[in-house]
């Protein structure tokens, strides 16, 4: 068992109680890549009682105290990067220049918490009564699960984790099965870095019992969760019995708006990081294109040439800038979006086959693909296809676009491009959306909010924002 990844519980790296381990292959080649000890609700328990026992200390202490180990863990990160990089892209298959911004993500986002651990400030409101003084201050929610998904292994830990420790909470963190490794050398860090035993708790483990327990135990007073919208709902439901306070970063289906009016160069380049950054595997990435009918002809050759020169290949390659699907379901699902719109009339422009050959057989690749002639009734206008296909889909004025960007139940993220500038101040006022890039296709930042509307969540992660999910109001009133 010397070779088995462990969890991180109370200070010290822990098997799982039933022994049972699980392995972690890599979607670009199939190898194992590593393999973890795999828990279940009794680990689980064992992590939220030791968050819960440390919770009373690090609760009161003072912002510089918990600023010193956030800020210390940020440049152990930072120290770490292509470490760090090469193992995201070993497990997921991302392209190590994305793996790498990636970490460096999670950087900015603990070296951002240090600084707004410090200005969590209270108020003093004017009494209606002389007699009577009103005091307002914000205290840490608790011992805070969080619950990440696989496309981002680091930095949705890291957007999660820094917030909830700056508050005050203790944190206990249930990582993706598929991207465990990540998560351990992050807390090997965080053992580096000085943090109170039982702060910050690592579970490694099956997620139905995993979560379970999360759910039904009383100390865990808050949970964030970045995945799917079904699950999602589940959660809610869940914490509804405890009214836990809960946050939710779900699913997405960005629509990109290209006027007649737009750089239709800077387009191509705004969409291409959009949609195939990780493999189209984010939820705000672009899951349906709207070309205004009069430049859609020029737009998609110019898209088409840009995609075919783009290199698909194992994330450890330096020259990929696409990587695999996370798994057989994943792939499955994208060839069968293709093979919907193809079957309704959908033409093909390029790309949209699974890889084989040398470097494709034993991983999880499909071409990169743009198709035309797209329709409503097709599912991969309908759903989230998280999979590098974008679907060009023609309009002819802006109110129908609006109209037709704003038909889904999701409301994460949306993308436009125009050299109008009142179209450019009109249109993001009009977008259901809780994000929204006018001429940039990567709007986020760590300073900024991140969070949907509709069935996109509920709270915002980044900024000033994101610690407010982990604080709790007090109101005090004194007779003088």
């Amino acid at each position: 068992m010397s070779n088995v990844k462990q969890m991180y519980i109370n200070g010290e790296w822990v098997l799982a109680e039933s022994g049972n381990t699980l392995d972690v292959t890599s979607p670009a080649t199939g190898e194992v890549v590593g393999t973890i000890t795999y828990g279940d609700e009794k680990d689980t328990a064992k992590a939220i009682d030791a968050a819960d026992a440390a919770f009373k200390e690090w609760g009161s202490a003072t912002a510089r105290e918990r600023a010193k180990c956030l800020q210390k863990l940020s440049g152990l990160l930072a120290k770490n990067r292509d470490e760090l990089a090469g193992i995201i892209a070993a497990e997921l298959g991302k392209p190590i220049r994305e793996a790498t911004g990636e970490v460096l993500g999670a950087v900015d986002n603990f070296a951002w918490y240090a600084e707004e651990a410090k200005r969590v400030y209270g108020e003093t409101v004017p009494s209606t009564f002389p007699n009577k003084r009103i005091h307002v201050m914000k205290q840490p929610v608790g011992v805070t699960a969080a619950i990440t998904p696989w496309n981002f292994p680091i930095n949705m830990a890291a957007r999660k984790i820094a917030p909830a420790l700056a508050a005050g909470c203790t944190v206990v963190l249930k990582p993706a099965e598929a991207t465990p490794l990540t998560a351990v050398r992050l807390f090997e860090l965080i053992e580096e870095a000085g943090f109170p035993k039982g702060v910050v708790n690592l579970v490694l483990g099956e997620p139905k019992a995993v979560g379970k327990e999360i759910m039904e135990n009383e100390k865990v007073s808050k949970v964030t969760f970045t995945g799917s919208t079904p699950v999602g709902k589940l959660l809610m439901s869940q914490a509804s019995n405890q009214l836990k306070r809960i946050s939710l970063e779900l699913g997405g289906h960005a629509p990109f708006i290209v006027f007649e009016d737009a750089d239709l160069d800077a387009a191509v380049k705004g969409l291409f990081d959009s949609k195939y950054r990780n493999t189209g595997q984010m939820c705000i990435c672009t899951n349906r294109l709207y070309v205004h009918e009069s430049v859609a002809e020029e737009f998609a050759a110019k898209l088409v040439k840009r995609v075919e020169r783009s290199v698909v290949g194992d994330g450890r390659n330096k020259e990929a800038e696409i990587g695999p699907l996370v798994n057989q379901a994943g792939l499955d699902k994208v060839l069968d979006h293709i093979e919907d719109a193809k079957s309704k009339g959908a033409t093909v422009l390029t790309g949209g086959e699974r890889l084989t050959g040398e470097g494709y057989d034993n991983g999880f690749f499909c071409s990169p693909a743009v198709l035309s002639n797209v329709t409503p009734e097709m599912k991969i206008v309908t759903e989230e296809t998280f999979g590098p296909v974008v679907p060009i889909i023609t309009f002819k004025d802006e109110e129908e676009v609006i109209a037709a960007a704003n038909d889904s139940k999701y409301g994460l993220a949306a993308y436009m491009y125009s050299q109008n500038v009142s179209r450019c101040m009109r249109v993001p006022e009009k977008l259901e959306y809780g994000i929204v890039g006018v001429n940039d296709g990567s709007p986020t930042q760590t300073q900024a909010p991140f969070g949907g509307f509709k069935e996109s969540g509920l709270g915002r992660e980044g900024g000033k924002w994101g610690i407010e999910g982990f604080l709790e109001t007090k109101f005090v009133s004194y007779g003088v």
